[in-house]
């Protein structure tokens, strides 16, 4: 099993689960982050720390998101591996409760 970003993850692009990840498999796109299924280890150690709630299991992303598990996969292997906090978004915390970015 894998951990999935999420679309809460969109405009927004907080990194500090970037920070925790042991298997460094997060990749950065220009407004949000996705996890490869691949690196993965399934250590959860992300999902806790994301403040816009956008880390799910992959067994429990909410159906209204159930995209984003393909999303991950295929932007994973586009996107640059980010290994290192950084900045968030401007307004990300504006965005951060936002539906529908």
């Amino acid at each position: 099993m894998t951990y999935v970003v999420t679309e809460p993850c969109i405009k927004c692009r907080n990194t500090e689960c970037v920070a925790v990840c042991p298997a460094d498999c997060f990749h950065v796109g220009g407004n949000m982050l996705v996890i490869n299924p691949d690196g993965c280890i399934d250590c959860g150690a992300c999902e806790p720390v994301c403040p816009t709630s956008a880390i799910y299991a992959e067994d429990d992303v909410p159906k209204k998101w159930a995209e984003y598990t393909t999303v991950n996969s295929t932007y994973a292997a586009e996107w640059p591996v980010i290994s290192e906090r950084r900045d968030a978004l401007q307004d990300a915390e504006e965005r951060k409760t936002v539906d529908r970015k």
